[in-house]
Order: structure tokens, then C-alpha cells, then sequence
């Protein structure tokens, strides 16, 4: 029950947190539609997200996993010693991001044109600091899970995204597109100092020491912080290929894509981030314990659940995907023919939820059992041998529609690779043979009963959206209800 509940507030903060940032997403829309300012925005911020996730990603991974299995005094050295290395090496990179800022988006996004180039480069400059703060911010959000403040680091999420927006709206006013730059680096200042203060408030960081120590804690740190860094950049490299493939395209290519993602994203990160926030800290306690059993239990409650939740929400997405898209979008510069570039990209994207989130929670077992490398090569067969081959034989003939195709075939090929594997290694299972016919026969309810209910002649937008969300909201319940019972056998 504690779970459920902890699992709610997070899951709700994330909502809010997520919804903010989707309102940044229309506004860019409704101001510059599918047009190469719109691609500038775009793409400026690519890079530094790209750092945010993996980079950052990674850094938390690995802390927890470590610092969770370290005697207090041995904990404070080791945490030390990484805030000391982060910073410096933060600031390393962000002074190089920013100095050989037009190389950097030559070499990743040759192909877009002089005018989007001379912008993107402007605004990549802005945005670049942001880096800095982000990273430290990811680490800064480990700490705080290390000890079961999932709230708060859900909350700095949600004042990254609302500072993003709200400065980046009210500096475009004078500045146009430019404003997004600074709004993006401001924004990431307030999530690390809401951070920072509570960290020193709970008495956290009260005694940290700038050092640079390498013991034998921070060898592990980097034996198991690369593959991890790999990993995240092998998920990541997703979103990056969708770019770099769609500059060589027609203009506004690159914000269709993006748009399509973001609907995409939305479920799918709120859902797993909901999930995983919770799971992992109890994943690695159970990881240092090497107890194996509760580890299998609760390999299955995650996998169940993210289940009986992405399966509604994936099917609802597809069948609906051009009222979202006018509904969320087509106002002001996003007009008809954006509509058209983008809820076709959408359906077919919708089928990389379950993928893409399996896949980050499964690799995380390995990253906590400190075994990553298969993982990691696993990931990097999916993404750079599956995906980029098949968007090569598919480009010329389905031009956009290659690059989410052929993301929806390596992500499902991945997550069948990575269950094979901790079977392999573990014998962990995701459920019974009876339960996964009864999983069949709830995706078949649930396309049958959303199909059915999307042919109700309702002509307004919100109506028919409203009807689709309360529908798949009531599959998830009665799924849960049914399906749920070994989810719940473990708690």
C-alpha cells in the first residue's frame, strides 16, 4: 500500500512536471510551426538534453548503486569525491560546448540549411550552460532518491520545465526564437538550486568537502558509470538519429519528429520515470543484499505493471493520433499541413512506448548487479546495427516514416534480446504462461473497446479525446484489477 501511495504522488508531480513541459512544446508550435525556427529550437537543445539524460542519468545510476551499500563515514568520502569530480568536469565540457559550439552542429546536423545553422548556433551557445546545471541536477536528484525524497526530485523536474517555459515565452516576447536559449539555461539554475537547498536542509551535503580522492569506491564508480553512460547514450542516440537523418529532409521535418516524440514520450516517461523512481532504490538495496528472489519479484512487479499501463495508452495514441495532434498543436503558425506531416509520424511512434520502457527498466537490473556489458552491447546492436540499417534501406522510398519505423522494430527487437539475457543470466521471468494469455486477451479488449468507442459520432476534438482518456483510464483500472494480482503478491 505505501508503495501505491509513494507511486501516486510521484506519478502525479510527474504528470504536472511532463505537462509543462508540453506546453513549451505548443508554444513553440503555435509561434513557429513546422518552420526552421522551429527546427532551431529544436535542435539547439538536443545536446545539452542529450547530456541531462545520459550523462546525468548514468551519474545517479551509478551513485545509488555504490553509496546505497556503504557505511556512513566511507558514503560522505564518496560522495565528496564525485560532487568535487562532477563540477570540474561539467565545466570542462560546457566551456567547450560553448566555444566550438558551430562544429559541434556541423558535424551532428550537416544537413540543415545556412539560416537554420547561423540560428541553431546562437541559441546552442545560450543553452549550453545549461548542461552544467542539469547533470548536477541529475546527481543531486540520486542523493535525494538515495533517501526516499522522490517527491522533491520530482518537484525539481517540474521547476526545470515551468522555468523553461515561462522565461523562454516572456524573453521570446522581445527576443523571438533567441529568448528560448536563455530560458533553457535559467530554467536549469532554479532546478539545481531548489536541489541544493533541500539537500543542505536535510543535512546531506552540510559536510561536503571539495576533494578528489580515487579509492577504491570510485574505481567501481567508473568501471560501472561508462557502460552505464554507453547504455543511456545507446537509448538516447534514438531521438539524436531522428534528427540527424531528418536535417538531411525537407524543412520542418525535424520539428515533426519531435512533436510526435514529445506525444510519445509523455506516457511513456511519466509512467516508467513513476515506476522506476520507487523500484530502484528498493532494486539495489535487494542487489547489494543479493537476495535473488525479491530481485526476480521485483523484476515482475515492474514489468507487469508498466505493462497493464502502456498497453491502453499505446492503442489509444494509435486510433487517435490526428485529434491529439490538432487538439495539442494546431494553432497559430502549426497549421493543417503540419497536422498532416506530424499525426502519421505519431502512430507509428506510439508502438516504441512499451519498447522503449521496458528496456530502461530491464537494464537497470544489470546495472545494479553491476553486469552491464551484454546489456550495453545488446543495446548498441538494437540502435546502431537494427535501427540505422533499416533507416538506410528505408529512407529514399518512406522518407520520415523510415526513421520511426525502423525505431519501432530495434526497440521491440531489444526488449526480446534483454529479456533473453536476465533469463539467461538469472532465470528471471517476467510472469506465467496463464498470465501472459491473459495480457493477449486484454490487448485484444482493449482495441476492440477503444476502436469501438473512437466510431461514436462525436465531431468535437476535446469531446472525442475526453471520451478515448476516461475509456483507457478504465481499461488500466479493470487490467489492474485483473492482471494486477501477482504485481500486488509481492509488494
Amino acid at each position: 500500500m505505501k508503495f501505491i501511495k509513494i507511486l501516486g504522488a510521484v506519478t502525479l508531480i510527474n504528470i504536472i512536471a511532463r505537462l509543462l513541459g508540453f506546453v513549451r512544446e505548443m508554444v513553440i508550435g503555435f509561434q513557429y510551426g513546422t518552420s526552421y525556427y522551429a527546427d532551431s529550437i529544436i535542435t539547439a537543445f538536443t545536446i545539452p538534453n542529450f547530456f541531462y539524460i545520459v550523462l546525468g542519468g548514468a551519474v545517479t545510476t551509478a551513485v545509488i548503486s555504490i553509496a546505497s551499500k556503504l557505511e556512513p563515514k566511507r558514503q560522505q568520502a564518496f560522495i565528496d569525491t564525485m560532487t568535487s569530480g562532477l563540477i570540474m568536469l561539467m565545466g570542462v565540457v560546457t566551456l567547450v560546448l560553448m566555444i566550438f559550439a558551430e562544429q559541434w552542429l556541423v558535424l551532428f546536423f550537416g544537413g540543415l540549411s545556412d539560416e537554420a545553422l547561423t540560428l541553431t548556433t546562437q541559441l546552442f551557445r545560450l543553452m549550453a550552460p545549461a548542461t552544467f546545471f542539469l547533470v548536477l541536477a541529475m546527481f543531486y536528484s540520486g542523493l535525494l532518491n538515495m533517501h526516499e525524497k522522490y517527491r522533491l526530485t520530482s518537484l525539481s523536474t517540474l521547476l526545470f520545465n515551468a522555468g523553461f517555459l515561462l522565461f523562454s515565452v516572456a524573453l521570446s516576447v522581445f527576443l523571438g526564437p533567441i529568448g528560448y536559449g536563455f530560458g533553457a539555461t535559467l530554467g536549469a539554475v532554479l532546478m539545481c538550486g531548489f536541489l541544493i537547498y533541500f539537500l543542505y536542509r536535510f543535512r546531506y551535503l552540510s559536510r561536503f568537502r571539495f576533494k578528489l580522492m580515487y579509492t577504491e569506491d570510485v574505481s567501481r564508480f567508473i568501471k560501472l558509470v561508462l557502460p552505464i553512460v554507453f547504455g543511456g547514450a545507446t537509448l538516447q542516440f534514438y531521438y539524436l538519429i531522428q534528427r540527424v537523418f531528418a536535417s538531411n529532409l525537407s524543412e520542418g521535418v525535424i520539428a515533426s519528429l519531435n512533436y510526435a516524440s514529445k506525444l510519445t514520450q509523455f506516457p511513456q516517461a511519466v509512467l516508467m520515470a513513476s515506476v522506476t523512481t520507487v523500484i530502484y532504490p528498493l532494486l539495489a538495496k535487494a542487489a547489494g543484499e543479493q537476495d535473488f528472489n525479491k530481485l526476480h519479484r521485483v523484476y515482475q512487479r515492474g514489468v507487469q505493471t508498466l505493462l497493464i499501463l502502456l498497453i491502453p495508452v499505446t492503442i489509444a495514441l494509435v486510433i487517435y493520433a490526428e485529434e491529439a495532434v490538432t487538439f495539442i498543436f494546431q494553432y497559430g503558425s502549426f497549421d493543417r499541413k503540419a497536422t498532416e506531416l506530424t499525426y502519421p509520424l505519431l502512430q507509428i511512434l506510439s508502438l516504441t512506448m512499451m519498447g522503449l520502457a521496458l528496456n530502461t527498466y530491464i537494464t537497470r537490473f544489470f546495472y545494479a548487479l553491476e553486469r552491464s556489458v551484454m546489456a550495453i552491447v545488446l543495446n548498441v546492436v538494437s540502435v546502431f546495427g537494427i535501427n540505422v540499417g533499416l533507416v538506410y534501406l528505408w529512407l529514399e522510398t518512406y522518407e520520415e516514416r523510415a526513421i520511426a519505423m525502423a525505431m519501432v522494430i530495434s526497440t521491440l527487437a531489444n526488449t526480446l534480446m534483454l529479456m533473453g539475457l536476465i533469463y539467461n543470466y538469472y532465470g528471471f521471468t517476467m510472469s506465467s504462461w496463464m498470465w501472459l494469455l491473459k495480457l493477449l486477451l486484454f490487448t485484444t479488449a482493449s482495441v476492440v473497446v477503444l476502436y469501438g468507442v473512437s466510431l461514436i459520432p462525436v465531431s468535437i476534438v476535446i469531446l472525442r479525446l475526453i471520451i478515448a482518456g476516461v475509456t483507457s483510464l478504465a481499461l488500466i483500472g479493470l487490467g489492474y484489477k485483473w492482471l494486477g494480482q501477482s504485481v500486488r503478491t509481492v509488494e
